[in-house]
């Protein structure tokens, strides 16, 4: 996966956008719904080009998202100015960068923590999440699957014993449910969707 911000920058210059389908995401939906997520402040990571973000405004949240894309977040602007919803988008690394300062009650994050390879960064992303969060907020990941046939492209493929050992020691996880991308594909990769709650 692309790692320097001019590397994830070209792919929305160039449109190679595999993942961006333009509209929210249904696992989202369907999440917030089973649980009953009430409104609050949330936190769009990774928006891309706010589709989630601009959704989740309409929903009655308060919406900071953070890309580290300048050319997506140009573009998130643009949606949710067009919607006419006041969200709030910064361009930066969350690895490094002083992006989307807490509390909140939500983070969201549709394909963005699963695509760090290295220990040392999925512990800090795991860490700067938590940081984030109000105490008891829930944090709501959508990442690629080991399930399925292999694949030599699409999203990372992440094990249910991954996603435990990884988030666990800052999280509980309140639900790991197998899912498929909402994407336009007629054999979409298949997904873990993981409801966590701050310990």
């Amino acid at each position: 996966m692309p790692r320097s911000t001019s590397e994830w920058d070209e792919r929305y210059v160039t449109g190679e956008l595999p993942w961006d389908t333009d509209r929210h995401d249904k696992n989202l939906e369907q999440t917030l719904k089973d649980f009953g997520i009430n409104a609050g402040r949330a936190f769009d990571l990774g928006c891309g080009t706010g589709s989630n973000a601009v959704w989740l405004a309409q929903q009655g949240f308060s919406v900071i998202g953070s890309d580290i894309s300048p050319t997506a977040i140009e573009r998130a602007n643009q949606r949710a100015e067009s919607a006419g919803l006041d969200v709030t988008f910064e361009t930066g690394d969350f690895l490094i960068d002083d992006v989307a300062t807490g509390p909140f009650n939500l983070v969201f994050d549709r394909g963005c923590f699963h695509s760090f390879d290295e220990p040392q960064d999925q512990v800090l992303f795991v860490q700067r999440v938590a940081d984030r969060l109000a105490d008891g907020g829930l944090w709501i990941s959508l990442m690629g699957s080991t399930d399925g046939p292999d694949r030599d492209v699409g999203p990372p493929r992440r094990s249910a014993a991954w996603i435990t050992s990884t988030v666990e020691p800052l999280f509980e996880i309140v639900s790991l449910r197998s899912t498929l991308f909402d994407n336009d594909h007629d054999d979409p990769p298949r997904a873990w969707i993981c409801v966590m709650r701050k310990r």
